[in-house]
């Protein structure tokens, strides 16, 4: 082992004991204390904005110098709106029932034994993204409304934005008496320290990768401890035959424009062939007035072709791998559909499970597509844009897990928490299998 990695290992190590050290005061910490923590945080980031924005410039400028795309900086900037967002966040989850020490359910059997399931916080949770500072109020508040340790490794070009945050953490922590070392920051780049921490199983609880599908990817490959996972956002929108039109032409809008660097942006959009000549050459003109580029199917780019009213919009034959991409950028595919057996087809094959939406006045096909349509957030005449935990109404999300596992679609408070089966007895044994009456009688 060379000297590098003796010193890397040190780090780790220190970090990750720190971390697991102070789970049973976490879990004993009145709920009165996280809450006025939380409280607290968000006033010292709201008398802190000039600091976080200088140190988030920083980041903003290195990012720009090196030529990252411009998807890359929208997440990376920290503006008056996404700061007003961290303390809403911060605001939010403290408004929120502590769901640790919660009974679930509880049940009584024939032998008088009463069996519940009592919630308890998952652990030491190593969470890794990339640019979005916001990601270390959301993830840090979460873990300490729900008493676990949460290790924060952030991505090189949010390094200043992260550590600014972090500090001020760290410093209502200190005054409210919250055990400060349940946040443990990352601040070296090495990517050692991520694949070694992923490999620490017993230390480490659970890995959430919250970035691009590589991202991922890589942490599924190198993971040694369990991870929560979704690899990339392909979210659908069906317009179906029976759609209100006026509603299409807003929902698909807001769910490709208005965020188009997000993963619940959508990135296909599927319309039933009865109503493509009414709806499509309008959705296209809107679109392209906003600057998305379409990636047809051959009926949808003929519409484009033939119409003089969209001789603006860049338009182009889609390929069969475009249909898979997670874009993050104003670019969306369209695919012409007979009926909603086909779109639903079309979902299965070309989608990642995240977020999918019909657009439908009838309530049969409405129903169908919520129950057939395996994804971890199914809409009907909505958005793809609010799958998130904010406005879910759970506070905020740790990410959006599209595994089938115990925390599927935003993971707030709930799901950083399991349950443990807790049974309360007054003697009961098995079988009636105990001293035999007689060695009780002799001694």
């Amino acid at each position: 082992m060379t000297a590098l990695n003796e010193e890397i290992l040190s780090y780790i190590e220190e970090k990750v004991e720190k971390a697991r050290n102070t789970l049973r005061e976490l879990t004993s910490l009145e709920t009165s204390v996280k809450n006025a923590t939380l409280l607290k945080i968000a006033e010292l980031i709201d008398k802190n904005r000039d600091y976080i924005k200088e140190e988030n410039k920083k980041d903003v400028e290195k990012a720009k110098e090196m030529g990252l795309r411009s998807a890359v900086i929208d997440r990376l900037i920290l503006n008056d709106r996404r700061i007003d967002g961290m303390i809403k966040v911060l605001r939010d989850v403290a408004s929120l029932p502590d769901p640790v020490g919660e009974i679930v359910k509880m049940w009584n059997l024939p032998n008088g034994l009463k069996v519940g399931r009592m919630r308890v916080p998952l652990g030491v949770i190593f969470i890794v993204y990339e640019s979005r500072p916001n990601v270390t109020i959301e993830a840090s508040s979460l873990c300490m409304k729900s008493s676990n340790a949460v290790i924060l490794r952030g991505g090189k070009e949010a390094i200043h934005s992260n550590g600014a945050l972090v500090a001020l953490i760290k410093e209502v922590c200190r005054e409210t008496g919250f055990p400060e070392e349940a946040i443990q920051f990352i601040d070296r780049q090495e990517r050692e320290i991520v694949w070694e921490l992923l490999k620490m199983e017993g230390k480490i609880d659970v890995a959430i990768p919250r970035g691009g599908e590589s991202l991922i990817k890589a942490v599924v490959e190198h993971a040694k401890v369990p991870v929560i996972k979704h690899y990339k956002g392909v979210c659908n929108i069906y317009v179906d035959e029976e759609a209100n039109l006026q509603k299409a032409y807003h929902i698909v809008y807001n769910a490709k424009v208005q965020r188009p660097s997000v993963c619940n942006a959508v990135e296909n959009l599927i319309i039933n062939r009865k109503i493509l000549r009414e709806f499509f050459p309008k959705m296209a003109y809107y679109l392209g007035k906003a600057g998305v580029e379409l990636r047809c199917d051959e009926e949808s780019l003929e519409i484009i072709k033939n119409e003089p009213k969209l001789s603006f919009v860049n338009a182009k034959l889609a390929t069969e791998e475009d249909y898979y991409e997670e874009f993050l950028d104003l670019i969306l595919t369209v695919k012409v559909v007979s009926d909603i057996d086909e779109a639903i087809a079309f979902i299965e094959k070309y989608g990642s499970k995240h977020s999918d939406a019909i657009i439908t006045e009838n309530y049969s096909k409405a129903m169908k597509f919520l129950r057939e349509v395996d994804s971890a957030a199914v809409y009907v005449n909505a958005s793809t844009r609010f799958t998130d935990g904010n406005e879910f109404g759970l506070g905020a999300e740790m990410g959006i897990s599209t595994d089938k596992i115990h925390a599927r679609g935003p993971m707030a408070l709930e799901e950083l928490t399991i349950p443990k089966f807790v049974i309360l007895g007054e003697g009961q044994i098995r079988d009636n299998f105990g001293v035999p009456k007689g060695w009780l009688e002799e001694f």
